[in-house]
């Protein structure tokens, strides 16, 4: 028996190489509509989701988040070749920010994952990404959230890339002793 949502979560890879061809509106639409359909806590749906396709705006948090990230002492070893950008040069990014409630990040995780599987299912590619968040402690914080259109009270959670993937990416290995059972 052939199982489409099992088949695409098999094949599902994090690339971080795309072509300049835009996601289309047709695919977009069914993607934003696969994250308003994910599951939240009491249906709170805690989260805002801003699709920005403009390059200038995403090197703009880019550079922020790199202003912040090389900083720290855990600063991912990424920063240091010139040629990394955050966002691996997708031509569309989906930042998900949420209220503060407490469910509110793992809802946020739960709809990121409908989105990267919507993608994966258009036979696009997406990578889910943290390191943005860095943007958001940065000096630009509050204009950037005024960019990405976040409603009041709300905070960067994370961002998905997606675009047409160039890079061919095998299976990751799973770790043996993930998995206990009480029966």
């Amino acid at each position: 028996m052939t199982n489409e949502v099992l088949n695409t979560i098999s094949k599902r890879r994090s690339h971080r190489s795309y072509a300049d061809t835009q996601v289309t509106d047709e695919q977009l639409k069914k993607i934003l509509k696969a994250a308003m359909e994910s599951p939240s806590a009491v249906n709170r749906q805690p989260w805002h989701f801003t699709v920005v396709q403009d390059a200038d705006v995403l090197q703009r948090i880019h550079e922020a988040a790199k202003s912040v990230a090389i900083t720290r002492e855990d600063c991912s070893p990424r920063y240091k070749d010139d040629s990394f950008q955050i966002f691996y040069n997708a031509p569309t990014v989906i930042f998900i920010s949420a209220d503060d409630s407490r469910y509110a990040q793992i809802d946020s995780g739960i709809a990121v994952q409908n989105i990267a599987l919507a993608a994966e299912s258009l036979e696009l590619g997406s990578v889910i990404l943290g390191l943005p968040r860095d943007a958001f402690f940065s000096d630009e914080k509050e204009e950037l959230e005024k960019i990405l259109g976040f409603p009041e009270g709300y905070s960067f959670t994370i961002a998905i890339s997606i675009g047409t993937p160039t890079d061919d990416k095998p299976a990751h290995p799973q770790k043996e002793g993930k998995i206990y059972f009480v029966k």
